[in-house]
């Protein structure tokens, strides 16, 4: 069984700090409730090809599809380190395929819960990984289930309420966590700058979704910002894909006596 590199309690402390501070400024400080943007469904590009409403931005999340099941069927066969929640990840990338789809076959806030859902799951299930590989293998699957039930807290939080405060910190909170523990921790596994490719490319894809139009008129209505934002994200996905097939451990195995 593989050593596990100690952690240092300060370490510990500063990361448990950079999570909870953004939720505690986001609930008690920033004080308002953040609203969903009653201008968020309107997109660059309506078009309707081959019967499909909006299929530009449909048809854009097959790339979520195919790293989904190409990483599920790798986590499947290896079982290797956190191998649960990275399956969980790729999980909920692939399910963003079916619920984005179906959000921009007809955008608006009912069927945004169904977007928003499997990106939630994706997103905990990558901040489980993280953490159990970098901290100790033995939180892996309690820190799953807590963090997978935030998540989907954070959902339905929103649909309830109207308050998206929740479900900011819950897609911000493992893009804070991953340049930290990657700085902070030794890592059981090599190639972790992969990690920060990824976080590179949804960077790219927040600013593109920031950008719908720009893009869409600058591309001569070629390709919208939020085209691109979805095929860029999935990138982000397959650099996550690509560091699992090519790192080997670093911690030696101990002997059998």
């Amino acid at each position: 069984m593989d050593k596990i590199p100690q952690a240092h309690p300060g370490r510990i402390a500063a990361l448990v700090l950079l999570m909870l501070g953004p939720l505690a400024w986001l609930m008690i400080g920033h004080g308002e409730p953040i609203l969903q943007d009653r201008g968020y469904h309107v997109f660059a590009d309506a078009r309707t090809c081959l019967g499909i409403a909006n299929f530009g931005n449909v048809a854009s999340n097959a790339l979520f599809l195919l790293t989904g099941l190409f990483g599920m069927a790798w986590c499947w066969r290896n079982r290797s380190g956190a191998w649960h929640s990275w399956l969980v990840f790729f999980t909920g990338v692939a399910l963003v395929f079916a619920g984005s789809a179906y959000y921009h076959s007809a955008p608006g806030d009912n069927t945004l819960v169904w977007d928003r859902l499997p990106m939630t799951v994706a997103f905990m299930g990558l901040f489980a990984a993280l953490l159990s590989e970098h901290l100790n293998t033995k939180l892996e699957l309690p820190l799953l289930v807590i963090a997978l039930a935030v998540g989907i807290f954070s959902v339905f939080w929103w649909q309830y309420s109207g308050d998206l405060r929740v479900y900011v910190w819950v897609q911000g909170a493992p893009l804070l966590a991953i340049p930290y523990v990657i700085a902070a921790f030794p890592g059981r596994y090599d190639h972790r700058h992969y990690l920060l490719y990824g976080v590179g490319f949804y960077a790219l894809a927040k600013v593109a979704e920031v950008l719908d139009h720009e893009i869409y008129a600058a591309t001569g209505a070629l390709i919208s910002g939020h085209s691109v934002k979805h095929l860029t994200a999935a990138l982000a996905v397959l650099c996550v894909l690509l560091m699992l097939k090519r790192r080997q451990s670093l911690t030696p195995v101990a002997s059998s006596q």
